[in-house]
């Protein structure tokens, strides 16, 4: 039964069923008088009217969910006065509605080159990235559609199937159908997250129908359709996690899977009812849906005696990366992780937007940063701080995990000027140059909350391939072992060796004649120089890389002329000429160079033409003295720290920079590193 326990036991999937179960019963709720009531096409144009709503929220960086409730809102009272008109019928109404409200949200969405991307969710579903806030919410959704069920089930009864006889009794059927549209719209907006808007109208429809099949009572069909779509959530997430698919549109798609096998089975039931109809008064018969459920409790009960005999599993191995008290995630735990003068530490979470404390580390003068840890840097010491989400890359699929915000200690090593790690050694390059050393410390054991150091060697040190690549003050390569003990020494020199960087490609080392690679290859590691296409002041160097990470197109500063891009595949550099700059990146090859300049003003250039693109004014002011922002890039968005607007901007780079959101802090951020990647 591995396979069917081995999912559940993982903490998204158990916030997925939940989701998932609690979305079905609110479903069954609104979906039954959906069902009775003939308005499956007002359901559908209700669950596409959600698009102008959420898109709006997206573009300006607010709330999901109530950009969706407003949207939906307005479809409801649209529906509600259209169809008081007696010049047209009321599924007119809907349909200009339902055309009117999804070509605003094409043209909401047509305005913003990368909203294809963000909008997936909203489609198609995300439900594997439900969080115990979401839980709660649809726990109280649930809570309001019971409650508004159970105090209108008279009149949704009368208004159902005589609204004449309603309006005689005075139950108010306008009134009564304000609040079938009122409980609709809770259900939709609910289920979107889940399923998306694309998918909702199977789970709200799919399982009341497949109940009606088996019950004519309205509270038995919504047991039923509640039971019925809490299956297909099980199944579906089964499903998704063994074979890959989509878990929302698994879900629907079983959803409506058991209507059409309703239906089959009460084609089949039918000679059974005829029978027992012809037998009834002469013998006691139970009812047809009493054998049915019997033959179902035949199969079933033997494959759960067999279970019950088994042999107890073995426990479940712990999933690739897992460290203890960690939670794995289904998508990657990206967190800033920013200081200002003082030395205070703030941790930003990109998924909810929440901000915490990390404490304080008077001095530091420098952030560098791994895909877990950020590390404060003083002059003397280097503290370590858990950022609280780290990915682990296995190739073929990847693990995502998130923790506590911590401050785990530090070491008494301060001029820190780069980090890098891998699943066992942390490398901390102290100083550059000739006089570079690294200090290694245990990953494993500061995974786990303690500092503890392995040595340190001469030279800058970088992990990678399961050794340690490193240049020697000298400028000779070299590959040892993880102790620091050397393997093998390389061809080609690097001079003055500076800003380590790892990419999928090797290990890229600045030198003062241009770059080196290390690469490996089953074992085997070879050194290449890339050279400067000619000779290049010291002044104009690349002294520091930044890059998306991963990525295989690294940029730098080129002094006050311009930047450099260094295209790995390609083994060439680029040099854009732009003036001076505070700080420079890119997301690789095929994206803009994001050029950020002393009057706060952001630009791109095109990284093959090095003409401008576009620009944006991003800080508040301009930037004066020694304080230099930096700008952190991802696949999707890239940040930078506002020390005077004491925030952090974020910047949709694909769209014209046009800025997505801001993280208000209570410190200006002086320094700034992203963790979890």
């Amino acid at each position: 039964m591995e396979w069917l326990i081995a999912p559940l036991e993982v903490s998204f999937v158990q916030r997925a069923l939940w989701g998932g179960l609690l979305v079905s019963a609110v479903c069954a709720v609104a979906g039954t008088w959906v069902v009775v009531r003939g308005m499956a096409f007002l359901g559908e144009a209700m669950a596409h009217g959600l698009l102008p709503g959420v898109a709006v929220a997206s573009l300006l960086g607010g709330n999901l969910v109530l950009g969706a409730a407003f949207s939906a809102g307005a479809m409801a009272a649209g529906v509600t006065a259209l169809g008081r008109s007696p010049r047209f019928a009321a599924d007119t109404a809907i349909g200009l509605l339902f055309a009117g409200m999804l070509s605003i949200g094409v043209l909401i969405v047509s305005r913003s080159q990368s909203f294809a991307v963000d909008v997936t969710g909203l489609l198609f579903g995300d439900v594997l990235a439900i969080r115990a806030r979401d839980i709660a919410y649809l726990a109280v959704a649930l809570g309001v559609s019971l409650t508004v069920a159970v105090l209108g089930h008279r009149a949704f009864v009368a208004l159902a199937f005589d609204p004449r006889t309603a309006h005689t009794l005075g139950l108010r059927p306008r009134w009564a159908q304000a609040a079938l549209l009122g409980l609709l719209t809770l259900a939709i907006v609910a289920s979107f997250h889940v399923v998306g808007t694309l998918l909702v109208f199977g789970l709200l429809i799919a399982p009341p129908a497949a109940a009606t099949y088996w019950s004519h009572r309205i509270p038995v069909i919504m047991v039923l359709a509640a039971l019925f779509g809490g299956f297909a959530t099980v199944a579906g997430l089964l499903v998704s996690w063994h074979a890959g698919t989509a878990a929302g549109a698994t879900i629907s798609a079983l959803a409506v899977a058991l209507f059409f096998g309703s239906a089959v089975a009460a084609r089949l039931r039918a000679p059974v009812v005829a029978r027992m109809t012809r037998l009834r008064g002469r013998v006691p018969v139970p009812s047809a849906n009493f054998v049915v459920l019997l033959t179902v409790l035949a199969a079933v009960l033997p494959l759960a005696g067999c279970g019950a005999d088994a042999e107890e599993p073995a426990p479940a191995e712990p999933p690739h990366g897992y460290v203890a008290g960690a939670e794995e995630t289904d998508s990657p735990q990206s967190r800033l992780v920013v200081a200002d003068a003082e030395g205070a530490i703030r941790v930003v979470d990109l998924i909810t937007g929440q901000i915490s404390d990390a404490g304080r580390v008077p001095g530091t003068v420098r952030l560098a940063g791994d895909d877990r840890f950020g590390y404060p840097v003083t002059a003397d010491a280097t503290r370590v701080v858990d950022g609280g989400g780290w990915t682990v890359d296995h190739g073929d699929h990847m693990h995502y995990y998130r923790t506590t915000i911590r401050d785990i200690g530090g070491v008494a090593h301060g001029g820190v000027t780069g980090v890098n790690s891998d699943k066992m050694v942390t490398a901390m390059v102290l100083g550059s140059g000739m006089a570079a050393r690294t200090l290694l410390l245990d990953r494993a054991a500061l995974d786990t909350g303690t500092v503890t150091e392995r040595g340190i060697v001469d030279g800058v040190a970088v992990p990678y391939a399961e050794h340690l690549v490193a240049v020697t003050g000298s400028g000779s390569p070299e590959v040892r072992a993880r102790d620091g003990g050397v393997v093998t020494p390389l061809t080609e020199q690097c001079l003055e060796p500076r800003s380590p960087v790892v990419t999928r490609r090797g290990v890229v080392f600045g030198c003062a004649d241009g770059a080196l690679l290390i690469a490996a290859d089953d074992g085997r590691f070879a050194a290449t120089k890339i050279a400067y296409p000619t000779p290049v002041p010291a002044a104009e160097r690349a002294t520091e890389f930044t890059h998306r990470a991963t990525s295989t197109t690294l940029a730098a500063r080129a002094g006050d002329r311009g930047a450099w891009v260094l295209d790995i595949d390609a083994r060439g550099w680029r040099f854009v000429e732009t003036g001076p700059l505070l700080a420079v990146t890119t997301a690789g090859s095929g994206s803009s160079l994001l050029a950020l300049t002393r009057d706060g003003v952001l630009h791109a250039h095109d990284i093959a033409t090095g003409a401008e693109t576009a620009r944006a004014q991003v800080l508040t002011e301009p930037v004066s003295g020694a304080v230099r922002p930096v700008i952190e890039i991802d696949t999707n968005r890239a940040y930078l720290n506002d020390a005077t607007g004491r925030a952090v901007h974020e910047i949709d780079y694909r769209d014209n920079l046009r800025r997505a959101r801001t993280f208000p802090l209570d410190i200006a951020p002086a320094h700034m590193v992203e963790t979890g990647r």
